[in-house]
């Protein structure tokens, strides 16, 4: 028996796929303009988004990354990268159904990929200048 076959309303995959993909892509488009220091397009990114599952596709976009780039860190560092990963998570949590605790909680994920592509690219630096 299907999902429609049992009166189960499902989703189907390519929209879930192209959803997190949407999330990503908007991940990376805040991180580009903040980078580039144009915060207040970055933050009308945000503000643009009123829908609570627009706002957790896009987080996952930066889960995503820094859990990325963490897994290259010395171990000491990815340990404490992986500490802050659970405290955004509980983060993200405890804002739930507010839109704007969201966004707050997007503001500090996207600072976290930050702070952990700085520290993968000091730790390589550091690793290359040791031989």
């Amino acid at each position: 028996m299907t999902g429609r076959e049992s009166g189960d309303v499902t989703e189907p995959a390519d929209a879930a796929d192209s959803a997190a993909d949407l999330g990503a892509r908007r991940a990376r488009e805040y991180l580009d303009l903040v980078e580039a220091g144009r915060t207040a397009e970055a933050e009308a990114l945000l503000a643009g988004l009123e829908d609570t599952r627009e706002l957790v596709y896009m987080g996952a976009g930066f889960t995503a990354l820094a859990r990325g780039t963490g897994r290259t860190l010395p171990t000491a560092m990815r340990a404490q990268a992986s500490t802050r990963q659970v405290l955004l998570g509980q983060l993200r949590d405890r804002n739930r159904g507010d839109v704007e605790g969201l966004r707050s909680w997007l503001r500090e994920a996207a600072e976290e990929v930050r702070t952990v592509e700085r520290l993968a690219e000091a730790a390589r630096r550091r690793l290359g200048s040791a031989g």
